[in-house]
């Protein structure tokens, strides 16, 4: 089906299952320990060996030699794959490092060896009797240092943008401010952690793997191991979490399938947390620059960003100057990326990537400004809203309702009567609100699903998107239930499984909509098949209840399968409205915090998330996903940062107990507002994403709330007591 045309009237309007509450129809698996993850795949008529990976102790260089000698005369052994002897393989479409195989160390902890034993802990014993010889090279591993050597990006990155004379209008406005602002490197830091088995039968190979994206680990792995692609099984149905850290294939899987071959049986193989900070991806540090001149009534004239980032050579850059190009109005407008190269494990896409750490920066800017117009931060977001690209003037928003998010948020949450920095006390706790604008791009991928009606009645939906904790089976199952007039009762959902239709896959806050999308395709098919078998004019039907009506007839719709059943199958194929109108989404969050004036700590009392995001297709799902956002923004404000050992190249604090992230206490109330609108351009759902969204200026919220409870302002990020206190005597 191609998309190309804003949807009108179709049976998704119906909203009889489409947008209820319904619970995840695969919650009780979850809640009750049957849903299998990765790891956890099990068939009795197999025998399981288990694979530890050993990773590189230096950052950059090469290896020498192996000895692993001792390692297969340990107990249980049954095979050893080193990556020398591997070679060296071709990367894929989406790795920017290789992931196991020749002699070149470019990152620490990257995967150089695997033991594969008969226990898990026989694995783990024999990895520590390697030993390794290596020629260290001098790396780069200080984005500070780095910066200086950075340089514009490939012009297919779209580094730099402008419109109007920045320089001109920046030096001629009356109000103006400059300053920069940090973000640290991140982890997903995911509970599941990157784990895959791998079986070969023949020349062909099954894997369980923990993927986002089913079709693009396929390929690559196809890549890596020089075959077609048709040889390999991917199966993904349950993910335990992955903010992007398994949207590409990561060496977990690699590791399984050339320890199979190796070992001639089924192995499993689970990353350590240590090798998941240090050898898959994570979200890049960026130092940014912002400055803003505007008129003394508050119209932004000169707006401009610049942003640095590091990662390996042939990388990319954090793109965190791309809601700056279209959040707020300003005729004179210039942003810039540079990257630098840096000799840290790959940085690549984490949760809202770009936009997450370049809200973090621009949304103090935001109030900074504000604070020197002597304006509302509220009022000032309100002024400088557009219903156009400011780049492209000529290219309007498909739907955006930044201004209703503001003023809806800021009555329920009570903004009004919000009193200057340090004004506010209760004991020893020092209050303060603040606010952050949420924005984040509406991205169309194709996405295929198959749909089979069985003479039982029931509509199975097949296609191998994938469900990350985020509800995909329940909303697929929804869209597919409107369509075919029934109950999701009556609808059976297989996901994650690449023998089935290629779909959009779980990422960039696209996978519900595109997901959706597919399976209204599909559906359509299926359809005009039963219309067609029932002898009705499939521009004339209904479907509702079981029934298949048309005019005073009725047929019940078990009866059009017949003894064979009927299946449909389509891809959703996007045309130009996304060229023609900018399809993004918006929101605003509120967050109330106290800090105490003795030691500095801070914590949340409140928080409010107002979304503008098309059709909620499900609030109870929906509403999960911004909750969990919110709560990640959270962490990324307070206490999460992978600290870099700069002479050593690698992430001190790799695992959960010395990377922090917020658990229950820190978060003790959430409250999430939808916006009730459609969005025909996006698709025939009329929906978009939601996911990315909750996390988008939640941590510049908390950055702002804690400016107002204490008069402190902090530009780098976490905000941790060290940053505060020093100033905390003044206003206390």
């Amino acid at each position: 089906m191609q998309f190309d045309t804003p949807a009108t009237t179709n049976p998704i309007d119906q909203l009889k299952v489409v947008g209820k509450p319904i619970p995840r129809i695969d919650g009780q698996l979850k809640t009750t320990g049957r849903a299998m993850y990765a790891y956890e795949w099990h068939d009795p008529k197999l025998s399981y060996a288990y694979g530890y990976p050993v990773g590189a102790s230096i950052a950059k260089g090469r290896i020498n030699s192996m000895d692993v000698s001792a390692a297969k005369k340990a107990p249980g052994v049954i095979a050893v794959v080193t990556a020398p002897e591997i070679g060296d393989r071709k990367k894929g479409k989406f790795n920017t490092v290789k992931l196991f195989g020749g002699d070149e160390v470019q990152h620490y902890h990257q995967a150089i060896a695997l033991v594969v034993a008969e226990t898990f802990e026989q694995a783990r014993s024999a990895a520590a009797l390697i030993k390794v010889s290596y020629t260290e090279e001098k790396g780069v591993f200080d984005l500070k240092e780095a910066m200086k050597t950075a340089v514009k990006p490939d012009e297919k990155q779209e580094p730099d943008t402008k419109a109007g004379d920045f320089q001109a209008a920046f030096a001629s406005a009356p109000v103006t401010m400059e300053e920069t602002y940090t973000t640290p490197d991140q982890s997903h830091a995911m509970m599941e952690p990157h784990a895959s088995i791998a079986a070969w039968n023949g020349d062909a190979v099954s894997v369980w793997t923990s993927s986002q994206m089913i079709d693009w680990w396929r390929g690559d792995l196809a890549t890596f191991l020089d075959v077609d692609k048709e040889k390999i099984h991917l199966m993904s149905p349950f993910i335990g979490g992955g903010f992007g850290g398994k949207l590409f294939l990561r060496v977990d899987a690699v590791l399984a399938v050339l320890g199979a071959q190796a070992a001639k049986r089924p192995v499993k193989v689970t990353l350590p947390r240590p090798l998941i900070m240090n050898n898959t991806t994570h979200r890049p540090a960026t130092i940014q620059r912002i400055r803003i001149g505007a008129e003394e009534n508050g119209k932004i004239t000169a707006i401009a960003h610049e942003s640095w980032s590091g990662d390996q050579p042939e990388g990319q850059p954090e793109t965190a100057v791309n809601q700056t190009r279209l959040l707020y109005a300003g005729a004179n407008r210039m942003t810039a990326m540079r990257l630098a190269t840096l000799h840290l494990p790959e940085g690549n896409a984490m949760r809202a990537p770009g936009e997450a750490p370049g809200l973090m920066a621009l949304e103090i800017a935001i109030d900074e400004m504000a604070e020197k117009l002597g304006l509302d931060p509220v009022e000032f977001r309100i002024i400088n809203d557009t219903q156009v690209d400011p780049e492209k003037p000529e290219r309007p928003f498909s739907h955006r309702d930044l201004i209703g998010c503001l003023k809806l948020g800021a009555e329920k949450f009570g903004w009004t009567g919000r009193g200057k920095p340090g004004a506010r006390r209760e004991g020893n706790w020092l209050i303060g609100t603040g606010v952050g604008a949420a924005f984040r791009n509406n991205m169309l991928l194709p996405s295929g699903a198959r749909v089979r009606l069985g003479n039982d009645g029931v509509v199975t939906v097949e296609t191998d998107m994938t469900d990350i904790g985020t509800g995909s089976y329940t909303i697929i199952a929804q869209t597919a239930a409107e369509m075919m007039g029934l109950g999701v009762d009556k609808v059976a959902v297989h996901l994650g499984d690449s023998r089935f239709p290629v779909s959009a896959g779980s990422g960039g806050q696209f996978g519900a909509n595109c997901s959706t999308a597919g399976v209204y395709a599909a559906c359509v098919k299926l359809r005009e098949a039963v219309a067609q078998k029932l002898g009705f004019n499939s521009a004339d039907v209904a479907f509702e209840d079981g029934q298949v009506r048309s005019g005073n007839r009725s047929v019940p719709l078990s009866e059009a399968a017949g003894s064979e059943g009927l299946v449909g199958e389509d891809t959703i194929e996007w045309g130009d409205l996304d060229k023609t109108h900018q399809q993004s989404t918006f929101g605003a969050h509120f967050v109330e915090v106290g800090v105490d004036v003795a030691t500095g700590e801070t914590r949340i009392r409140r928080m409010l998330a107002v979304c503008a995001a098309g059709r909620i297709l499900n609030p109870i799902t929906a509403r999960s996903q911004v909750i969990g956002a919110m709560t990640m923004g959270a962490g990324g404000a307070l206490t999460e940062e992978l600290a870099v050992d700069t002479r050593r190249g690698f992430f001190v604090n790799h695992d959960l107990a010395g990377y922090e992230v917020p658990v229950h206490a820190d978060i003790p109330h959430q409250e999430v507002i939808f916006m009730d609108e459609t969005d025909p351009m996006s698709s025939p759902m009329k929906a978009k994403g939601i996911g990315e969204l909750g996390l988008c200026g939640v941590s510049a919220a908390i950055a702002n709330a804690i400016y107002n409870a204490t008069g402190v302002r902090v530009r780098e990020y976490p905000i941790t007591l060290d940053k505060l206190i020093g100033g905390l005597p003044d206003v206390a």
